[in-house]
Parts: structure tokens; C-alpha cells; sequence
């Protein structure tokens, strides 16, 4: 990479900063959707600022195609360290969550691929074949500028792109309504605010899996919790036990109606749901402070 002349003027600097600012949001959706990390996609585009600050753009004809290639692999640099240190995490990992309400283009792209349960299921993906599947699915770029994004040739990202869609569709990735989602969410905090044991359960699949991220910071279940009886029973367990005057509001997170729960103002919970035809079949619940104390809400 060549660097300019360090003599760069205030009026050029400034120029270049609200150059950059226009693309900060879609260089932010890219670096979190494959790390998954607020504060990882921060850094990442904080890097790609300073970087594209000392470039050569003279003969960059398309800025975005250029940063979103560095964004990219900073990301996957990034991802490959983040996979070691998640070994030795407290408990069930979960994604940090993102309030698509005070950050609308975050979801401007493909929801789906900002959705919980899709960022978890990419986990298992290498972060090469995370970000090509998300360049190509979210974003909608040509598999020529992907390979350039990832150095390869265009064949391999296309087997790359292929592969990743394989292992995700093996994983029992779905498509249901934004509107089915959001009104079983509506229902599912209704039975757990009243109790409701058997309408919870009635709303519950057989295969209904728990997740509590609490990253060893506060009390939650170290191993994901499966079954509708035994997941039932224990969500009302946790709103039988919980102490303290919460704020209960329902919010858009990562593209779509999730529970938020604040305390004195500041959230406690992001609870969020997995639904297919049958029901709800997975419930997420993160509650590691780290991973909260970023949430900006809308006004």
C-alpha cells in the first residue's frame, strides 16, 4: 500500500472525513456482521479510517469498493484472533446485540443477516466464508469485487460462496415473516409478565432451545437449556426471582422486535426470539454488561 505526502491540508482532511463518514454505516454493517462485536466493527473502521487517511486515492477510482476491501480484511484478521479467545468463554456466547431503531441503515440491508440467530449460525463458518456469504447475500457484491476483497480468484470465492450457503442451509436456516416473529414475540412477554405457564408452553416447539449469555459478569444458566417444559418452567423461574423495578419496552434489535429490559435507565436484558412455523424455537437472552453498555437508543 503507498501512503501520501504527510503535508495533507485541514480543508483536504475535512473533506475526506465527510467522504468517509458517508460510508462509515455500510463499512460498520460489513465488520459486524462477520465479528458479531460492536466494539471489534468500532475498531475495525476506526483502523480503516486511519489507513485510508495515509492512502495513495489517486488512482482509487471507487472508494467504497476500496475501503469495504479493507474493512473486509481487517474483519477476518480480526475474527480469526476473536475464535480463539471465545474458547475460553463463561458460558453460552452470544452475539452483541444492536438497536436497529437509533441505527436504521444498519438494517437497511438484508435483515436476515443481521438477525441472532443468523449471526450465531455463522459462527461456524471460517471468517473467509462469513464474509463472502455476507458480501454476496447482505450486500449484494459482484463475486469479481469479492475475490478482490478476500485475494482469491472468482472461481474460489464462488465455491467459497457456495459452501456457505451449504453448511447454513444444513444448519436449518428459515425464512418467516418479520410479522409472524414480531406478534409471537408480543405473546411470548404477555405469558411470561402474567405467568402463564401453559400459554408460554403453547408457544414454545418441542425442540425450543435456551441461550443465556452472561459472559461469567452476572448469574445465568452455563449450558444452553432445551425443551419446552424445561425451558418454560425456567423463564418463569427467572421472572419469579428477579428483583428490582425494570423497564419492560419492546425495541428493534438487529432488525427486529426484541425485549429490552432497563434498570434505572440503563439495560439489564436484551431478549430475543427464533421463530419457525411451529413456534418460537429459540430464545437468546444476553446479559454480560460489556455487552450492553454500547446499546444507543433512539430518542
Amino acid at each position: 500500500m503507498s501512503f501520501a505526502a504527510d503535508d495533507t491540508s485541514v480543508s483536504e482532511l475535512r473533506a475526506l472525513g465527510e467522504e468517509f463518514q458517508t460510508l462509515r454505516p455500510r463499512l460498520f454493517g460489513i465488520a459486524y456482521r462477520i465479528l458479531g462485536s460492536v466494539a471489534e466493527a468500532e475498531d475495525v473502521v476506526q483502523d480503516a479510517w486511519v489507513r485510508w487517511q495515509t492512502t495513495d486515492r489517486a488512482s482509487i477510482r471507487t472508494p467504497l469498493a476500496f475501503l469495504t476491501t479493507m474493512t473486509t480484511r481487517l474483519a477476518i484478521n480480526v475474527a480469526e484472533s476473536s475464535r480463539v479467545r471465545r474458547e475460553t468463554y463463561i458460558g453460552p456466547w452470544l452475539p452483541e446485540p444492536v438497536m436497529t431503531d437509533s441505527d436504521p441503515t444498519l438494517g437497511a440491508e438484508n435483515a436476515e443477516a443481521l438477525a441472532m440467530g443468523m449471526l450465531l449460525l455463522m459462527e461456524r463458518l471460517t471468517p473467509t466464508e462469513r464474509a463472502v456469504y455476507l458480501l454476496r447475500e447482505a450486500f449484494d457484491f459482484p463475486f469479481s469485487e469479492i475475490a478482490e476483497a478476500i485475494d482469491t480468484t472468482e472461481a474460489n470465492a464462488r465455491q467459497l460462496g457456495r459452501r456457505a450457503r451449504l453448511h447454513l442451509q444444513t444448519a436449518g436456516t428459515r425464512e418467516v415473516s418479520f410479522e409472524r416473529h414480531n406478534r409471537l414475540l408480543r405473546s411470548f412477554l404477555e405469558a411470561t409478565e402474567t405467568g402463564n405457564l401453559e400459554r408460554l408452553r403453547s408457544l414454545l416447539t418441542d425442540d425450543i432451545v435456551y441461550y443465556g449469555d452472561g459472559g461469567g459478569a452476572v448469574s445465568a444458566a452455563r449450558r444452553p437449556i432445551e425443551g419446552r417444559d424445561r425451558v418454560g418452567r425456567f423463564l418463569l423461574g427467572i421472572v419469579e426471582k428477579s428483583q428490582g423495578d425494570f423497564q419492560v419496552d419492546v425495541m428493534s434489535v438487529n432488525g427486529a422486535d426484541a425485549v429490552v429490559l432497563r434498570e434505572d435507565g440503563r439495560p439489564y436484558l436484551v431478549g430475543m426470539i427464533g421463530v419457525s412455523d411451529a413456534g418460537i424455537d429459540r430464545i437468546y437472552f444476553v446479559m454480560n454488561p460489556e455487552k450492553l453498555r454500547r446499546l444507543r437508543f433512539a430518542a
